[in-house]
């Protein structure tokens, strides 16, 4: 869908000379002297890098539709992973690699993902998810004051850095956007 620079807004995605860009910022500016423009940041949505780019007033650029769907995890086919949309129970394979963090994917979770073209683009974790440990070494008793970590497998397979007092077996909550150990669960 063709819009102008003029109808651009945070979000937006992008089609520029075939590559997919994502409207970080924009800002219309109308000089003094000469014909008004928009200036936007714009990241690269394959390769991660952001640009900054002027646009004349009222150009027309490619808007691609894209729709978010909240999917369950289902499995680990391989190099993939097989998600379902939780409204109509339909399958989507989507490859694992894509998949930030998905180690830390447990199944039956709720995930968002980004469908750009009737195509699965991305997979966003929730913020948090709790996992139960599945091995770690036993805390010192008495080693609860200081800061110090250990590293602990959880049920997924992943591996986390957690408090001394965390033992095997206990549940925990994780933050995926840092794989850092918030609380017990």
């Amino acid at each position: 869908m063709a819009i102008t620079t003029n109808d651009l807004k945070n979000g937006y995605i992008l089609d520029l000379d075939g590559e997919l860009w994502s409207v970080v910022q924009f800002q219309h500016v109308k000089p003094g002297k000469g014909g008004a423009f928009v200036r936007t940041k714009l990241k690269n949505l394959a390769k991660g890098n952001t640009v900054e780019k002027t646009f004349r007033a009222g150009e027309k650029v490619e808007r691609v539709t894209t729709s978010t769907v909240e999917m369950q995890y289902l499995y680990d086919d391989g190099d993939q992973v097989v998600l379902m949309n939780t409204e109509t129970y339909e399958q989507t394979n989507v490859p694992s690699d894509g998949i930030e963090n998905g180690d830390l994917l447990a199944p039956n979770a709720q995930v968002q993902v980004l469908f750009i073209r009737d195509k699965p683009f991305r997979v966003e974790l929730p913020t948090f998810v709790e996992l139960s440990v599945a091995s770690c070494d036993p805390g010192a008793k008495g080693d609860t004051v200081s800061n110090v970590m250990k590293a602990a497998k959880v049920e997924t397979g992943a591996t986390v850095n957690v408090p001394l007092f965390v033992n095997e077996g206990d549940r925990i909550r994780i933050d995926t956007r840092t794989r850092e150990y918030t609380a017990r669960a």
